[in-house]
């Protein structure tokens, strides 16, 4: 018996004529389908004559459902995995059985394709070397700012969000990130209302109260990329450093810091000599 193979395929955002010939090759042979909502993947399947069966798979049998998907496997079959829209197992079903899949020695393939977070930050303009997908942010506001709390980064960070709390999490981020970072928002992406808008942070919840159809849809938030922060070690370090100064010579209080802290001796010392070079300024 020949070995079951897993793929991975993405399906379109919102335009249908987004699915690529390998996607539509790949799911035409595959004896069964994994899918979120059978009727969404259906319309995409009859309107390309694709005939397959197809398996629920969804949040909330994510683990009965796979077990049925890897016996399948392990008879030899053909099985995709397909999200209502983009890539699976991104922010979507699918992650629990490609794993169980690697731990059973099948095969697994991606047929990579759209995704909702890469689209909107292709059409961004930030120049980035690296971003961070962030998925989608906690529903309920002290959960959400909790969340953007442990997000220290001056990187893009990349967020999905529904329609009835767009507005509440850009209030939030103004709050956390300040009224002058930018955000690039990204609605209804390859669709017929599809809206891509930049601005800074400040002006974000005007522009979704403007137009009513602002405030529906789907929704991809890119907040642009802010100042670096100071790592831990590099703020631990000067704490500790403006504390030893007042009773030590720089160099002593720039080696105890690095030991307490972690951070560079060297960099402290340079640190020292500056805050040290302040104190005379202020003492004329």
């Amino acid at each position: 018996m020949s070995q079951g193979t897993l793929y991975i395929v993405a399906t379109p955002i919102g335009n249908l004529a987004d699915a690529s010939p390998r996607a539509l090759e790949t799911l035409a042979q595959c004896d069964l389908v994994a899918c979120e909502d059978t009727r969404t993947t259906r319309g995409l399947l009859s309107r390309h004559g694709i005939s397959a069966h197809t398996l629920s798979l969804h949040a909330h049998n994510e683990r009965s459902a796979g077990e049925r998907l890897l016996e399948a496997l392990r008879q030899g079959k053909r099985v995709a995995v397909v999200s209502d829209a983009g890539t699976p197992a991104i922010s979507d079903p699918g992650a629990l059985l490609v794993a169980a899949a690697h731990r059973e020695g099948f095969r697994v393939i991606p047929i990579p394709g759209p995704n909702a977070a890469v689209a909107a930050y292709s059409a961004s303009g930030y120049t980035a070397e690296r971003f961070l997908f962030a998925g989608f942010l906690p529903a309920t506001r002290a959960a959400r700012r909790k969340a953007l709390a442990d997000l220290e980064i001056a990187w893009p960070l990349i967020f999905y969000e529904a329609p009835h709390r767009v507005l509440e999490t850009v209030e939030d981020l103004v709050e956390r990130y300040g009224a002058d970072r930018e955000i690039v928002i990204a609605r209804e992406l390859t669709k017929m209302f599809e809206e891509i808008a930049r601005m800074p942070l400040g002006a974000a919840h005007a522009w979704l109260g403007a137009e009513q159809h602002r405030q529906q849809g789907e929704f991809v938030l890119v907040l642009g990329p802010g100042a670096p922060q100071p790592s831990k070690e590099v703020a631990e370090g000067e704490r500790v450093l403006a504390v030893l100064l007042e009773a030590l010579s720089p160099g002593e209080a720039a080696r105890l810091a690095a030991r307490i802290s972690g951070e560079s001796k060297n960099k402290l010392y340079e640190k020292a000599l500056e805050l040290a070079g302040r104190e005379k300024k202020t003492v004329r």
